[in-house]
């Protein structure tokens, strides 16, 4: 549905932003499973191959049910562009390689998904790019390690799994004081939540696999920005090939038309754990953004719309009782994904961010007897007495 209007909700954007119905007219996006597409003649398939006219060429790099997708995402995060990948480990990777070269250098928070800490400090280093890890939060240990050669500046709010909240407007105006652009993985809010762009960030990551699905049900990924970026993103992929499946882009288009619902339900029922988990008396710490005993809660309130449904809590015990815990559970998933309507559960240290040194956990403050919860949609007294188990 081209030309929608700009004063649309963000609920009406999410279920109707970027449908272009074909000569059938259908109600529902429709699914468009082929690897590549017919030209009407020579010079057509030459243009279409040069760019010089638009329309899809080849299912690598245009797919009408992508395209619908990253329209809809793009409207949603108020981006002039969006590119979509196989998996949000994808979009940091082509968002990387895009724009990046060797002798580059990023400064990254220390509080990020164990996978994008991997890639930054151990992969990309072989193609001479380094990455500097700073503390969460420490706007002067940003300044301090940027570079001549800083290019991207990478946070994640809020952070996996210490939900650590950063500020986007102090990060943004770090980055762009010495020339380099500001990456911010909005994958615990959602724009349902939280639009970085709108605080000044230049790009947004996204793990389409989490909340934008919400189901659990496919992998995908998504880079959102001004359109030269995705220019440069574009370019990347249709190369590389680190493409998203129309079948996924489907899926997760569906899971769009109800996220705003979902995140309004699922951060009151993480809420809600969090209130009774700080309350317990084997429990050491809670984290969590929307209880006033967050560090950041203040900035929480001013920069998201609601907390988000991911708690992370400390057991007393350590791993042995945060074991425990987990084993115990009968309604929690023990599993390592998130952003499903399924509650989950699972113990970083050993999951997650188990592939990281020690060292480099101690420094995140990812103990042994940390868990993160995230939080799905059940009633919260069946969650509870389930935690309640392994807890007692």
């Amino acid at each position: 549905m081209s030309g929608e209007s700009p004063d649309w909700s963000f609920e009406t954007l999410a279920v109707r932003a970027g449908q272009e119905r074909s000569q059938f007219n259908e109600h529902s996006e429709a699914l468009y499973l082929t690897s590549s597409f017919v030209f009407r003649s020579a010079a057509e398939a030459a243009a279409r191959f040069s760019g010089a006219e638009p329309g899809n060429v080849y299912a690598r790099f245009t797919n009408p049910t992508v395209t619908t997708l990253q329209e809809r995402l793009a409207a949603l995060e108020g981006a002039e562009g969006c590119i979509a990948t196989a998996s949000g480990m994808a979009a940091i990777m082509a968002t990387v390689m895009a724009l990046m070269k060797s002798g580059e250098h990023i400064v990254a928070s220390r509080s990020i998904f164990g996978a994008t800490q991997q890639l930054f400090g151990t992969i990309l280093p072989r193609f001479g790019i380094d990455t500097s890890f700073v503390d969460q939060g420490a706007d002067d240990g940003f300044r301090a390690a940027m570079r001549p050669t800083t290019k991207l500046v990478f946070i994640e709010t809020p952070s996996n799994p210490l939900t650590e909240v950063f500020d986007i407007a102090a990060a943004a105006k770090v980055a762009h004081a010495r020339g380099a652009l500001l990456v911010v993985d909005n994958c615990f809010c959602t724009p349902a939540l939280q639009r970085p762009l709108q605080l000044g960030a230049d790009l947004v990551i996204h793990s389409a696999t989490k909340y934008l699905d919400g189901q659990g049900r496919v992998l995908g990924g998504a880079v959102c920005g001004n359109k030269a970026l995705m220019e440069e993103v574009f370019k990347f992929l249709r190369t590389a090939g680190p493409t998203l499946s129309p079948f996924n882009a489907w899926v997760i288009l569906k899971g769009l038309e109800t996220l705003a619902v979902r995140m309004r339900a699922q951060s009151a029922n993480a809420l809600d754990m969090a209130r009774w988990l700080e309350a317990h008396p084997r429990v050491a710490r809670v984290y969590f953004p929307g209880l006033p005993s967050h560090p950041q809660y203040q900035l929480a309130c001013r920069q998201q719309a609601g907390g988000g449904a991911i708690v992370a809590f400390d057991v007393k015990g350590e791993r042995e009782a945060a074991w425990r815990v987990v084993d115990n559970c009968r309604l929690l998933s023990i599993t390592a994904n998130l952003g499903d309507t399924k509650t989950t559960i699972t113990h970083p240290a050993s999951t997650t961010h188990g592939r990281i040194s020690a060292e480099a956990r101690a420094a995140s403050g990812i103990g042994e007897g940390l868990l993160r919860i995230a939080v799905g949609l059940e009633s919260p007294a069946d969650l509870q007495a389930d935690l309640a188990r392994g807890l007692g």
